[in-house]
């Protein structure tokens, strides 16, 4: 069953980047688009986003239920030592949602839709960021319960030079996902060129962020090449995902656009598997040499025998309407 838990896992966190990630990546891409064009951008990503802008985060909070109940150990450190990212990262998410309910339904429209839009657009850009802090702290050994002070302990776990490579790599990634996502809620010839182009815009940040991303870990001592690059599975998901990034070219040249988001998600996932598989399940590496697993840090036999089966039977009703509110929002815009 523990297996059974850790794929859950790993499946609510990969779907929170993916389909978390194009909705944060809504709000960076029409920050960083020209004013003229800006009011077009928002009403394609709205269609983009509206199908999971109620569900997106749902695995967000099954991941940290799944830590909290079955690995109580990694979510206590998780929630100690980098309880400042974890902390504004949950108020971007809160932040971020209330300003994109009140600018789009509030009733009166004022001189509060420029702070609105304002919140909404930096909470965007923040929250990914944080998320990738917390992702590069837990496997570059930047953590240390060994640390003496404050700052080595609460501030320097999380903010060093390769988490912030980390985050800017987290927000590429996620403009990324949303000018993809964007491509088939088009409807003019105007619009799809404006989509497309944005989409390759967003592909070089990626590019570059993940130089850079390459480029901090290197100068961090941390064997980021190694783990990607020292086994045939992480080279084959690097293959498969430059494969999938010359499909997406071939689908945007050609019009073809069913296939693109399916091939950006396939992406991320291969992104996801070349930089973690190495070490798993290792999924804390922390500054003294040691490290918390997956197995080591699993709660008792019985307490995961419960969540497994509660995840098994929970699936069996949230997929099946989650799938019938993107189904109903397809319709709707037909």
């Amino acid at each position: 069953m523990i297996y059974i838990v850790i794929g859950f896992l790993w499946l609510s966190i990969c779907l929170y980047i993916i389909l978390g990630g194009a909705d944060f990546g809504a709000g960076i891409v029409e920050l960083f688009t020209h004013k003229k064009a800006r009011h077009k951008t928002k009403e394609i990503m709205y269609e983009s986003i509206a199908p999971v802008w109620e569900a997106n985060h749902m695995w967000l909070i099954i991941a940290i239920v799944i830590l909290f109940v079955g690995f109580p150990g990694i979510y206590t450190t998780l929630s100690t030592y980098l309880h400042i990212p974890l902390v504004l990262m949950l108020l971007g998410i809160i932040a971020r949602g209330t300003a994109f309910t009140f600018r789009h339904y509030d009733a009166v429209k004022d001189d509060w839709q420029i702070l609105y839009t304002h919140i909404f657009y930096y909470a965007s850009l923040l929250t990914p960021f944080f998320l990738g802090l917390i992702a590069a702290a837990t496997v570059s050994g930047s953590i240390n319960p060994d640390a003496k002070g404050f700052l080595d302990l609460y501030i320097f776990s999380w903010l060093n030079w390769f988490g912030v490579a980390v985050g800017l790599f987290t927000i590429s990634l996620c403009a990324y996902l949303a000018s993809i996502f964007s491509l088939r809620e088009t409807k003019t010839k105007e619009e799809l060129s404006l989509m497309i182009k944005k989409s390759k815009q967003t592909m070089i940040f990626v590019v570059i962020a993940g130089i850079l991303v390459f480029a901090t870990a290197y100068l961090s001592d941390i064997p980021l090449i190694t783990w990607i690059f020292s086994k045939p599975l992480g080279i084959i998901a690097i293959i498969f995902a430059t494969i999938a990034l010359g499909l997406l070219f071939y689908c945007m040249k050609q019009r073809k656009l069913t296939p693109v988001r399916v091939l950006a998600g396939f992406q991320i996932v291969m992104i996801l598997v070349a930089a973690t598989y190495q070490h798993n399940p290792n999924i804390i590496l922390l500054g003294n040499g040691s490290h918390l697993s997956l197995f080591a840090e699993a709660a008792a036999p019985k307490t995961i025998a419960a969540l497994g089966w509660a995840l098994v039977l929970g699936s069996l009703f949230i997929l099946p309407f989650l799938f019938y509110l993107m189904f109903s929002f397809s319709r709707l815009r037909k």
